[in-house]
């Protein structure tokens, strides 16, 4: 961002000139190339506005202006600049998760994270009440095909699709609020969901993944969806048996009973999975 340093003296100025250009955010680079001071004064500058509440040092010289409409939450929403802040870092990544879901239409629950997946373990953050979680895939570039741009009230963002976000669901069990979370957000995306497109994506995850996937779309009632991914994984070798809810072998003392064993999937199911409401 180019600004005439003579129009804008202070940091003050300098961010108010951002935010009528439309800018959320900026470097401490440019700031100081624009207003043509050194790093201490301009880290001076930053913490006054700071302490107002006006400004959030995000990253190491990376600020996110915030707007006099978002003082009481403290940053304008993570949307809003993602896409800077991971352009900052120079990674790869995409909005991902319950919050994709979210983004995609299902409704059932409010997230409580801003969910990020990246190709580098980077710390969550926290950006006034938001918190920036961020869940580690080694290659983005596997799953490039199902990555969408979203547009932005400032610009736009990366995207996991529907298929992708489903997934993922299932890849970071953590991250999702349970294996009836999840079949519930399965039923509520269904009619947006592209089971061919979910298939090539069977590289990028291991087969398990998509087993587990395929039970829930049975469950949820989505047969014609689960009989693609089903003939898909026909064309693989012998399917090993997994568990549907790995997490409930989480404490050995307290392992249920398996209840069944469903052929199609090779699914061991200890508990059936229910949809929420």
């Amino acid at each position: 961002m180019n600004y005439d340093p003579k129009s804008h003296p202070t940091l003050t100025s300098y961010v108010t000139g951002c935010l009528a250009a439309g800018h959320l955010v900026f470097s401490r680079e440019e700031a100081q190339t624009a207003l043509r001071i050194g790093k201490g004064a301009l880290l001076d500058a930053a913490e006054k506005l700071q302490k107002r509440g006006q400004l959030l040092n995000l990253r190491r010289g990376f600020y996110v202006i915030v707007p006099p409409q978002y003082l009481n939450f403290g940053s304008p929403p993570p949307a809003s600049f993602i896409d800077d802040l991971m352009r900052h870092r120079s990674r790869p990544y995409y909005v991902g998760l319950l919050k994709a879901a979210e983004l995609h239409g299902a409704s059932h629950h409010a997230v409580m994270e801003f969910q990020v997946v990246t190709d580098k373990q980077m710390r969550d953050l926290h950006a006034g009440r938001s918190k920036i979680a961020f869940y580690f895939k080694k290659s983005i570039s596997s799953v490039a095909s199902a990555i969408e741009d979203r547009k932005t009230d400032t610009g736009k963002m990366k995207l996991s699709s529907v298929e992708l976000t489903l997934l993922d669901l299932l890849r970071y069990p953590q991250a999702t609020g349970g294996l009836d979370n999840i079949l519930t957000i399965l039923a509520e995306l269904g009619p947006k969901l592209d089971a061919e497109k979910m298939t090539t994506l069977n590289e990028a995850f291991d087969r398990s993944i998509f087993q587990r996937a395929g039970y829930l779309l049975d469950r949820a009632g989505l047969v014609e969806h689960a009989k693609k991914l089903r003939e898909s994984l026909k064309r693989s070798s012998q399917l090993q048996w997994v568990e549907i809810d790995p997490s409930l072998r989480s404490d050995p003392d307290l392992v249920p009973e398996i209840l069944s064993r469903d052929e199609d999937w090779h699914v061991l199911v200890r508990r059936l999975p229910e949809r929420e409401e």
